[in-house]
């Protein structure tokens, strides 16, 4: 990662000082970096070495911070990794703005490795994201939405990006279009699977661990999986209840919320449904080459289900 972090150093530079100022501010604040993780593991497990892959995974870091600098504008997030977001520091015109310039410096990195393929992948990626941050935001204080629903939103927004990252591993290597769908099927069950472990810490997570403030979902109006499955077990009355608060972003009612979720084994439903996702991912590198790379991501994805932030 180290080599990775320093392409993140020399391609953040700008002559504009505001946009090397929130770039880095948003960097610096660290995070899991497992987008960018997973193409250097599956690069490894792949047996590819060379400054591209270095320079790809500096790519899918500065995609997926666009879109953490836009969300937390929609979102109007005040809180991510324990500090506090972009916006609420630089304010949201800066934040957008700077998103976009990280958009724009990944498209000219990824123009650099001259592989169509490559261009075509991320930027149907950027584009698949793109359409899930609208979805959600449609779905936003819905009270019924479906869990397909829910899946169609997450594998776009989230799964997508690590399906990228882990198909262009294969695309860097010229693998066969076998492996490179296993490869891009590991992603997409792994992306699946963090995100929507994700979404049951918004609720039963630690907020110190987390960095951000638990039931921010409910506040903002997103019906998650938690949700979901807890308004199809619960009774009337406590399925009007859930109703209520995700068309009212109410999180007065957290509390209540929360006893409602426990009772009804939401919290253990919504695990069992990213458990069945890690096996997904399981299965798919059962097709790839056996090494300390591909044993590397077999315990990402098998610690990914334990993990409380």
């Amino acid at each position: 990662m180290l080599g990775m972090d320093q392409v993140i150093k020399r391609r953040l530079a700008s002559d504009v000082p505001l946009v090397s100022q929130v770039s880095q501010y948003i960097i610096s604040a660290g995070g899991k970096r497992l987008r960018p993780a997973l193409l250097l593991l599956m690069s490894g497990a792949l047996g590819l070495a060379g400054e591209q892959r270095l320079n790809m995974a500096a790519v899918v870091e500065f995609i997926h911070t666009a879109t953490l600098l836009h969300d937390d504008v929609v979102d109007e997030s005040t809180l991510r990794r324990g500090r506090a977001t972009a916006n609420e520091v630089f304010g949201n015109p800066a934040s957008v703005l700077v998103g976009d310039f990280l958009y724009s410096r990944a498209f000219q990195m990824m123009v650099e490795a001259g592989d169509m393929r490559i261009m075509q992948t991320l930027a149907e990626a950027t584009n698949v994201i793109a359409e899930g941050e609208v979805l959600q935001l449609m779905n936003m204080h819905n009270a019924n939405l479906t869990q397909d629903d829910y899946l169609l939103v997450i594998r776009s927004k989230t799964a997508k990006l690590f399906e990228a990252s882990a198909r262009i591993a294969a695309l860097l290597f010229k693998s066969s279009p076998a492996i490179e769908a296993h490869c891009a099927k590991y992603g997409q069950a792994l992306g699946t699977a963090f995100q929507v472990i994700d979404d049951v810490l918004d609720y039963d997570g630690d907020a110190q661990v987390m960095g951000k403030n638990l039931g921010d979902d409910l506040r903002e109006g997103k019906a998650t999986l938690p949700l979901i499955i807890a308004m199809d077990r619960a009774n009337a009355e406590e399925r009007a209840l859930i109703q209520l608060a995700i068309e009212t972003s109410g999180g007065q009612d957290m509390a209540q919320i929360m006893d409602i979720m426990k009772k009804t084994g939401a919290f253990q439903a919504t695990r069992d449904v990213a458990a069945a996702e890690a096996q997904r991912a399981l299965y798919a590198l059962e097709n790839l080459p056996q090494n300390n790379y591909s044993q590397a991501l077999y315990q990402l994805a098998s610690q990914l289900l334990g993990r409380r932030a």
